[in-house]
């Protein structure tokens, strides 16, 4: 497993070739959710938050999650839509830092995936207002319960809030461990052509 990141051995121009590499490398040794991302946002006046989500898809056209568009993440993404992502694979000691602007996908997708869940998980996004103060647990169980009763054995409908987002990246930062903290970084930057420069930083 290869983790040097000189130009001889890194093309300058294919970040998400790299990318692909080093996620298809911790989705086979990475124990647990190696799909897992930090997904940092922030509101109109510039304070931050983060939270843990996971990542549903990728490609050239970017970063794909799903979440709630009432939830504080999905109210500080359509405020402010710009984001930054954070992978970190623990086990091959190595992270993935990516920062763009946010678009939400189309319904169709939105609904392709929603029905790839599983049942429960599609009840419990009807049932949930992710993020708003809830009195009790058990008013949370009872609101899934009457969805599973309303919907009985038929399609679940995709709530209309219950989206996708897409992250394009304008910025990659690969980072992997070295002996005596002599970490080793590469940078990557989109251009206005869409082609990418690239550079190492200091660790």
């Amino acid at each position: 497993m290869n983790t040097d990141l000189s130009e001889d051995v890194i093309p300058q121009s294919d970040p998400l070739g790299l990318f692909e590499r080093w996620y298809g490398e911790a989705r086979e040794f990475e124990l647990n959710d190696s799909n897992a991302m930090a997904l940092a946002t922030a509101t109109p006046d510039g304070l931050p938050s983060v939270r843990m989500v996971l990542l549903k898809g990728h490609g050239p056209d970017g970063f794909v999650f799903y979440t709630n568009a009432r939830s504080r993440k999905g109210g500080e993404l359509l405020a402010n839509p710009n984001a930054a992502l954070l992978f970190h694979w623990k086990s091959l000691r190595r992270q993935i830092r990516i920062e763009g602007a946010v678009t939400e996908v189309d319904a169709a997708t939105a609904d392709q995936y929603f029905h790839s869940r599983a049942r429960d998980s599609q009840l419990g996004a009807v049932a949930s207002d992710q993020s708003a103060p809830l009195d009790s647990r058990e008013t949370f169980v009872t609101r899934f319960e009457e969805a599973r009763a309303r919907f009985g054995d038929g399609e679940i409908e995709r709530p209309a809030h219950w989206t996708g987002f897409r992250l394009l990246p304008r910025a990659i930062e690969f980072w992997t461990d070295r002996a005596h903290r002599l970490h080793e970084r590469r940078r990557f930057e989109r251009t206005p052509d869409g082609s990418w420069t690239s550079t190492l930083l200091y660790p």
